[in-house]
């Protein structure tokens, strides 16, 4: 029988529960959210007057995370939009259980409790249907002692899911089966995760932590032991093991400090008591130190101190970290190392680690010793935790956020190498690299004209790397000779089909005149090439555009070129006007950061098909500007959207042009692609996807389906805009909040500058204005900000800090 799931239930209200109830509710699934009743009445309880029988008591902890989920919007909100709350109702465990019977995946995520679970999992399976998956979120308990005691066909139906925290953001779904699970439903639910969910599947085996955590826990206790053997300090461990390594900045104990030393703790005594049979058990041991830290409940953030504590003094924060010796906080010190200075400029994180492993310093020796030992590690867990290394490194770049898997970065810096300096060190070299050396092959992996492969330990050669139909690599075309044209900035790629894809490759994809250029480029050949049907403007980075390249602006307005400063950014208006008037389809695939222009570019595509992590703005005003591109227009044509002609004359514009104007001025950032529609960056008829790798794919797609379906280009908007009696009344707005210090006499500057492109300058709401009208008026509002000297100030501050700067 065909499956489908559109109910689901999730035990457990806590972080995760509520997180996954959450994500199903992101993605469309009706999600209960079931959690124990309270054991008793509180005061605050009484008060309000409820009793053991009110549904508002016996329901509190699932609300709560409900509610929880809503609220939190650190580090990432849970939901994409709070309305997605709305398909997550909330119940107990003791009288909701019925509720199961309409459930098609039931999955349990309570405490980590072998007999908690068992005996919850005696109770859900009399009210589950025939046909029903249940799965648990288990980090490791074993699935046979899980399921002991049930059914044969409730057997079949379990398996592990194993979600990582923020549910939402973090892409890592490891799916375990048991030794009796259905090879049906382990397929399945990998092709729900994957479709639905937009997860990235990596398949484990009923082992201890699985394989993220299995991998992540020995790297975290490999660093503290060399950290304390060779009396390295906290700051210098998280300077080598973070970003010089590719790395989050958060390294190692900022991680800790982050998740929970608690958590973390608990993970290191499943491991010891366990992996009875591991090379490595001993390291698993809980440092002293560490053991003291849990005495005294330093966990890390949620007990506001770990590793590392700030406080709150007359000269503003200060940063402490403990001393494993003495145990007492003292002063953060930044470590400086000469290997890190060396490598710190270059940006391919493969070349990046192989430069700093063959540095000759105390930082390149630690580097050297945890990444060997690691990856010897990961190499001796191939048929242990899974069957081969694709699922290691998906799981630690997906779950972990390192830039490379162990495998991946064995690659980088030369396996030969890597083995002939173990072997030196006495090492012994795990299976899998013994049979990689003696099959003459020099990488785990391989690409030869776009297709990839991977060194199996089984056959003992390299096998096709499992590749999503549903996604396109632009590295795999360029590799097979799709390249179309290159410049510096940019570069246009043969999609197949005759589509175009506009790849932007400048640092944060920021858009420069190569850029521009590129895009002109495809343009034309759209124009003047029967060959080509369409064009996609996207990329596989992890940024599809910051924004423009503000530092040439700066340069050219400080040396007084104003013509070349008003020649550019007429020259992007242009471009983001011939992609919305192409006479073939331009279609933006834009997620995570897509700022400024890289908004603009977007909005200026007849179609745009988004990833559901979509954090999108026009942020100029962060650097004392406003959007160049025709940001104000295409915000103001979105939000105008709708109005009759008939009444367009006589309505009061004003709260239409209001959230035009506070996204622009408040440089408002979407937390997803759900929030950019809202805002009216997006249209009804864009496409918003979960999984970030079918972008390019659904994106060449949607290209096609329009020109088959006899694309017409859309037709030129004539608006009608307040003017002057518009303006007046922002401008009392703005005035007012500026008496009252709420911005800065800059900020009412460029607040004014705002609102006069979206009210339409010197023109009446009864006389049409056409868009390149207003195109006009927001090049010469931005020019004049350019040249003031607050806003160069704001420019040269988040230049060198990083930083926006309010003066």
């Amino acid at each position: 029988m065909s499956r489908r799931i559109e109910k689901a239930a999730v035990l457990g209200a806590g972080i995760m529960g509520s997180g996954i109830a959450a994500h199903l509710a992101n993605c469309g699934v009706k999600a209960y959210l079931l959690d124990i009743v309270p054991p008793e009445l509180t005061p605050d309880d009484k008060k309000a007057g409820l009793d053991e029988k009110s549904p508002a008591w016996r329901n509190k902890f699932s609300t709560t995370g409900l509610a929880n989920a809503v609220k939190n919007r650190k580090p990432i909100p849970a939901f994409y939009h709070d309305r997605f709350a709305d398909l997550v109702t909330c119940g107990n465990l003791e009288d909701n259980l019925e509720w199961l019977r309409e459930c098609d995946w039931v999955v349990e995520v309570v405490v980590e409790n072998l007999d908690v679970k068992r005996k919850l999992f005696e109770k859900v399976e009399k009210f589950v249907r025939p046909g029903a998956i249940v799965s648990s979120n288990t980090s490791g308990l074993p699935i046979k002692d899980m399921v002991a005691g049930r059914s044969e066909a409730f057997r079949r139906n379990f398996l592990v899911t194993h979600f990582f925290n923020p549910v939402r953001f973090m892409r890592l779904l490891e799916i375990v089966p048991g030794g009796d699970t259905d090879p049906a439903v382990v397929s399945f639910m990998a092709d729900f995760g994957t479709n639905v969910l937009g997860k990235g599947v990596v398949f484990g085996k009923d082992t201890t932590n699985f394989v993220g955590n299995r991998i992540g826990i020995y790297g975290l206790i490999r660093t503290m032991r060399e950290m304390l053997d060779q009396g390295y300090t906290i700051e210098e461990a998280d300077a080598i093991v973070g970003e010089p390594m590719g790395r989050p900045k958060s390294a190692a104990f900022r991680t800790v400090d982050m998740v929970g030393l608690d958590t973390v703790v608990h993970i290191l005594k499943n491991c010891h008591e366990t992996l009875t049979r591991d090379e490595e058990r001993e390291i698993f041991q809980v440092p002293a130190f560490i053991a003291k830290m849990i005495e005294r409940k330093q966990f890390g953030d949620k007990t506001k101190g770990g590793f590392y504590k700030k406080e709150k003094g007359e000269g503003g924060k200060k940063f402490f970290v403990i001393d494993p010796a003495s145990g007492d906080y003292r002063e953060s010190k930044k470590a400086k190392f000469d290997s890190i200075g060396k490598v710190k400029g270059i940006e391919d994180p493969g070349k990046r680690l192989a430069e700093f492993v063959r540095q000759d310093d105390r930082a390149a020796a630690f580097a050297w010793n945890v990444m060997r030992d690691s990856l010897i590690y990961s190499g001796n867990r191939i048929g242990e935790i899974c069957d081969d290394i694709v699922q290691i490194d998906h799981a630690m770049k997906w779950g972990y956020n390192w830039a490379m898997g162990p495998f991946e970065a064995w690659d980088a810096v030369g396996v030969k190498w890597f083995c002939e300096r173990a072997t030196k060190d006495g090492k012994k070299l795990p299976p899998i690299a013994e049979a990689l050396l003696a099959s003459g092959a020099e990488t785990f992996y391989k690409s030869e004209k776009g297709r990839r492969s991977y060194f199996d330990l089984k056959t003992r050669k390299h096998v096709p790397f499992p590749e999503d139909p549903k996604g396109v690599r632009l590295p795999a075309l360029k590799e097979a000779d799709r390249v179309v044209a290159h410049n510096d900035g940019a570069t246009l790629v043969d999609m197949g089909d005759g589509v175009l894809c506009c790849e932007f490759h400048t640092k944060m994809n920021s858009v420069d005149d190569d850029v521009m250029n590129m895009l002109i480029q495809g343009l034309d050949l759209l124009e003047k090439d029967d060959k080509w049907v369409g064009m996609v403007v996207g990329n596989n980075g992890e940024t599809f555009c910051a924004g423009a390249n503000v530092f040439l602006l700066l340069m050219a307005a400080q040396q007084g070129a104003w013509a070349q400063v008003e020649g550019v950014v007429k020259k992007f208006q242009d471009v983001c006007m011939r992609l919305k008037y192409s006479p073939k389809p331009v279609v933006a695939a834009p997620f995570a950061m897509t700022l400024g222009g890289g908004a603009e570019i977007s909005m200026g595509a007849d179609r745009i098909v988004a990833h559901a992590d979509l954090f999108m703005g026009l942020v100029e005003v962060g650097v004392g500007l406003i959007p160049g591109g025709g940001g104000h227009k295409e915000l103001l044509i979105r939000n105008l959207e709708g109005i009759p002609e008939s009444a367009a004359a006589s309505i009061n514009l004003t709260p239409f042009l209001q959230n035009a104007f506070e996204c622009i001025g408040m440089a408002k950032v979407s937390m997803s692609a759900h929030e950019a529609a809202a805002s009216r960056f997006l249209r009804a008829s864009d496409k918003i996807l979960p999984n970030k790798e079918h972008l390019l794919g659904t994106a060449k797609r949607t290209a096609q389906a329009m020109w088959l379906e006899g694309y017409v280009p859309p037709q030129p908007r004539k608006l009608r805009l307040p003017g002057d009696a518009g303006f007046a009344t922002f401008r009392m707005v703005i005035d007012s909040m500026c008496k009252q210090h709420q911005i800065t006499e800059h900020e009412q500057v460029m607040a004014g500058k705002i609102a006069y492109v979206l009210t339409g300058g010197r023109t009446s709401q009864a006389v049409p204005v056409s868009e390149q009208y207003l195109l006009d008026l927001e090049r010469e509002a931005f020019c004049f900000l350019l040249g003031t000297p607050k806003t160069q100030e704001r420019i040269q501050h988040f230049l060198m800090k990083g930083k926006p700067l309010r003066n």
